[in-house]
């Protein structure tokens, strides 16, 4: 496959056209659910007004009143040239997907296509925490295999969890996270054909959170799980949401391999009542027009990852940073600074900085905090500081 690298669109840095107090004036979660004068550097929303496509194709529905139910395959068929154009994956068929109302809920549904009460539901953390609490609110279990201490799929590991999951015949899922939250890791095209094969051998079925799929630096291509070989059982979820922090407007697809569409045939009707079908026009006008938008975003986070970096080895060498390859999300390792198995507390009482505590993403999540750099370099460089100071 040949991905398009980076472009240079033209448009401005969306990262730096926001200021702090604009940004107080916003209502959602990151803005609400810590004090003013707390800097919030932690949930997954991005500090950055919305591309102009997804804007306009909001506001033409609020013209049209046109605020029904969802119909159609236009989000499917945007998608599917998106994936075309920068994965080079021609492999999206529109007719092997259902919308769903949002990724967490699409793989619960997915999940529930492929297990059943009480089978086991391989994770590789530390990983995103809701799936953790999803899987066993569904009534399955988890079955952790551990990322490498490289941070990335260690095959060992995961060849063992798909044996004790399957030892006594019954079904099990893998809910892989690709690109993986909260390392930024992007797996490879030889990774996902590696965990492709296990899954084949030992009747294991991959669901793929690939929410984070068009968030990748410069140089690294995304692979999504269902082009490779082997992966034709393979279930994926894929959304705009957070490539153009579209959070509030949900819908996300599933996708399906073609040996899984019996099983996505099989997704209850009423499913489909979910998505908002605003949210669908503004991921489709995402997807089909806003990718000049993307590209500059995508500079803007990889000028933010080396700022990061820098950020830290002046003012708090010890905290252990390797920039991601995806995602905006910076995955910081400060066991030696000796702040115990929460520095995201430490940083929030003494620095009034608010991060993601580590312990939430499951094993080798103590110690660690996760960073929302998706910013703009101002508030990064004040967050940092922060930080900083909480240690004196």
């Amino acid at each position: 496959m040949t991905r398009i690298p980076h472009a240079s669109s033209g448009e401005p840095n969306p990262l730096r056209a926001l200021t702090l107090d604009r940004l107080r004036r916003r209502t959602s979660m990151k803005w609400r659910t810590y004090p003013d004068d707390v800097l919030p550097l932690w949930v997954a929303e991005m500090d950055v007004p919305l591309a102009e496509p997804v804007v306009r194709a909001v506001g033409d529905a609020m013209t049209l009143g046109d605020t029904g139910y969802p119909a159609g395959s236009g989000y499917a068929e945007a998608l599917a040239a998106f994936a075309a154009k920068r994965w080079g994956w021609h492999g999206l068929a529109v007719g092997r997907t259902a919308i769903v109302p949002d990724v967490m809920l699409g793989v619960v549904e997915m999940l529930r296509l492929v297990t059943g009460p009480g089978d086991p539901v391989v994770v590789n953390p530390p990983v995103y925490p809701p799936f953790f609490a999803f899987v066993e609110h569904m009534d399955r279990r988890i079955a952790e295999a551990p990322l490498g201490a490289d941070g990335r799929l260690d095959l060992d590991v995961l060849e063992a969890a798909y044996r004790r999951a399957t030892a006594g015949g019954g079904r099990a899922a893998h809910l892989l996270c690709s690109p993986h939250n909260p390392t930024g890791t992007v797996h490879t095209a030889g990774e996902l054909a590696a965990v492709a094969a296990l899954a084949d051998r030992y009747g294991v079925r991959v669901v793929a959170d690939e929410i984070h799929a068009p968030l990748t630096a410069a140089g690294v291509d995304f692979v999504p799980y269902l082009s490779v070989p082997g992966a034709d059982g393979g279930l994926s979820l894929m959304s705009a949401s957070k490539a153009w922090n579209l959070a509030g407007l949900k819908a996300a697809l599933a996708v399906a391999g073609p040996a899984a569409g019996a099983d996505l045939a099989r997704l209850p009707e009423e499913v489909g009542h979910g998505p908002r079908h605003v949210g669908v026009l503004a991921h489709t006008a995402a997807l089909r027009d806003g990718t000049a938008w993307l590209d500059a975003l995508l500079t803007g986070l990889d000028d933010n990852r080396r700022l990061l970096a820098g950020l830290l080895a002046d003012q708090l060498p010890g905290v252990g940073y390797r920039p991601g390859e995806g995602t905006y999300l910076a995955w910081l390792d400060c066991r030696a600074l000796g702040l115990g198995d929460d520095p995201a507390r430490v940083f929030l009482e003494r620095g009034r900085v608010a991060l993601s505590p580590g312990p939430d993403f499951g094993t080798g999540g103590a110690g660690h905090v996760r960073l929302n750099l998706a910013t703009s370099p101002d508030i990064l460089t004040e967050g940092v500081r922060r930080m900083a100071a909480a240690l004196r």
